[in-house]
């Protein structure tokens, strides 16, 4: 038996002179559930967010309701100098014999980018301590673990999302922490 090996392909991101990049910032939602379904929809008939007129932790809170569930949600902006893109898997006309089938193949091009999103909770309000808002802080911890554009790797561990980061601690440090738990 073969050990898959994964395979490799490219992502282009530059812009297509024959077409404008779209800008879907807004439009972009996370939803806090699985959809069995991949195609064009009528999202905007039916999925009309509202502000609620209400601030908590910082993030103004916006309201809407799918499939009769209510959705509370905020939209934040991504940090800066980062994007977020949106991804179709590239056609080329011809294709070699021996090249990955079309249905295999790994290369992708830029449809659409954005640089803020919308996520949503079902049973609570948005805060600064949900997991998804909680995730962008690895964009702080990568660029000040990076050396001149080399990323530190980090082991991480996920159970239940928790993740752990150790760096060197010297014998004076340790001769400043107090052993109780909690403190420091």
């Amino acid at each position: 038996m073969a050990e898959d090996r994964g395979t490799t392909g490219t992502i282009n991101l530059s812009q297509n002179v024959k077409e404008e990049t779209i800008n879907i910032s807004g439009q972009i939602h996370h939803l806090p559930c699985y959809i069995k379904f991949n195609g064009p929809c009528s999202v905007s008939q039916y999925f009309k967010p509202k502000l609620k007129g209400k601030d908590i932790d910082g993030l103004t809170v916006k309201e809407a309701h799918f499939r009769g569930r209510k959705l509370q949600g905020t939209t934040i902006s991504l940090p800066n100098g980062y994007s977020g893109f949106v991804l179709t898997k590239k056609t080329s006309g011809k294709r070699k014999a021996c090249d990955v089938s079309e249905e295999n193949s790994n290369n992708w091009e830029m449809k659409a980018m954005f640089d803020e999103l919308t996520y949503w909770n079902h049973d609570s309000l948005p805060s600064k301590d949900d997991p998804f808002l909680r995730s962008f802080h690895w964009f702080a911890v990568a660029e000040a673990s990076s050396d001149k554009g080399k990323p530190m790797y980090l082991s991480l561990m996920t159970q239940e999302l928790i993740l752990e980061l150790h760096k060197p601690v010297k014998a004076e440090d340790l001769a400043t922490v107090d052993a109780a738990p909690g403190r420091n």
